[in-house]
């Protein structure tokens, strides 16, 4: 899709998940980071010598850039439903980092307010924005395989254990592995399964007093159309599935396994919260280089879709497609720009005004799941949903097989 001249971005906070968006942002022609915002002036100084434009020390002055055609919204979860409103009643298109926000009550603000404005909220980026799930989705759109009928979805990594601000590991605030990780695997299985979720039932785990949230979780989702799924994810892992990935880590780069515990080792400097903040602040923009152009496609741990006719296998290079009498591997080759989906996303609805399947409305959907899981621990029970949407089949996904 080319984009003529470049959609002018604003950026809203300048910590790590800008700092993960940026080799897509530098790499796409289609955009110009053209303002930002945040906290930090050592940031906003650091953003203007690299890319110029203006910068602002709030988000409300960023929104009300008129120069800017849409805002990448970055700051932490619990602020999303400010940020977001703000922008799109500003009259600007959002794409606004996972989670959607922390609670339902926001989550439905959230999408009201950008259907009043007649505006567009693109939740990511998420891995169900990845070109192996994409691909996966396409082969169940063609109709080739028959129905899903299971979905299973495992990832062991040390993100508990990683730099974390206090609201990080406060689950009121949108902390823990919840928010932040299980809605990536939650994104996955939906767009897999067809998006009606109907029941979760989970059991969560808080395993260590040092960080008071959930560090891990297993669910069994049922769905409107039949399928089932099971979803594991440990933020507490002392394994690493990467393994399983072939030794490629979740942003497509390739694993060192000589690095084992390097997380942890760096978390036994810490000796206060400030120092802890302080390590997170060195992962910023400003105060860390980017991180480089990866060689893979990002991943979120092991997928497997069980179909009628055959059972998909997604890797970080593609998806293996197990039929009943051969395997086949369909290669997703990694575009030039990184996160591309993400971006396709973002210039169709600049330029389109094209919703993504992961919209405001489907990013309530997959909330409400993240929501389920903690309610169906504390209670017991199956927990039922009433927030959920179907996959829409997009032009795009038309032609990815």
């Amino acid at each position: 899709m080319t984009c003529d001249p470049p959609i002018r971005l604003g950026v809203a906070g300048l910590g790590r998940a800008f700092m993960l968006m940026l080799p897509s942002f530098e790499n796409d022609p289609r955009v110009e980071l053209a303002a930002c915002a945040a906290p930090r002036e050592s940031s906003r100084t650091a953003f203007v010598q690299r890319f110029g434009g203006a910068a602002y020390d709030s988000v409300e002055a960023l929104c009300g850039d008129p120069t800017l055609d849409a805002i990448y919204i970055a700051t932490p979860h619990q602020m999303h439903r400010t940020h977001a409103t703000c922008a799109v009643m500003a009259g600007k298109h959002v794409l606004l980092d996972k989670p959607l926000c922390v609670t339902l009550e926001d989550g439905e603000a959230i999408a009201q307010a950008a259907e009043r404005a007649g505006k567009i909220v693109i939740v990511g980026p998420s891995h169900s924005f990845d070109a192996p799930v994409l691909k996966a989705r396409a082969l169940i759109d063609s109709g080739s395989l028959g129905q899903v009928r299971m979905v299973h979805a495992l990832n062991y990594t040390d993100f508990l254990y990683r730099p974390r601000r206090p609201e990080e590991l406060m689950t009121s605030e949108g902390g823990g592995v919840i928010f932040s990780q299980g809605v990536h695997q939650i994104d996955i299985v939906r767009l897999l399964a067809g998006g009606m979720v109907s029941t979760v039932r989970a059991t969560t785990g808080q395993w260590d007093d040092k960080r008071p949230t959930e560090c891990a979780y297993s669910a069994h989702l049922t769905f409107a159309e039949g399928a089932f799924a099971s979803l594991t994810y440990s933020g507490f892992a002392h394994f690493n599935s990467d393994e399983f990935c072939d030794w490629i880590g979740e942003l497509g780069h390739d694993t060192d396994p000589t690095a084992y515990g390097k997380a942890r080792k760096a978390l036994q400097s810490v000796q206060t919260p400030q120092d802890e903040i302080r390590l997170k602040t060195e992962r910023t923009f400003g105060a860390s280089p980017a991180p480089a152009v990866p060689a893979h496609n990002e991943h979120f741990g092991t997928i497997l879709v069980s179909c009628d006719g055959a059972d998909l296998r997604l890797t970080p290079d593609g998806v293996w497609v197990y039929g009943h009498t051969q395997r086949d591997f369909l290669s997703t080759p990694l575009d030039a720009i990184p996160r591309k989906g993400v971006m396709e996303s973002l210039v169709a609805a600049v330029r389109q005004s094209q919703n993504p399947i992961q919209d405001a409305r489907w990013g309530l959907a997959s909330l409400e799941v993240c929501h389920g899981i903690l309610q169906s621990s504390e209670v017991g029970t199956d927990i039922r949903m009433h927030h959920q949407v179907p996959v829409r089949r997009t032009e795009e996904r038309k032609n990815q097989i």
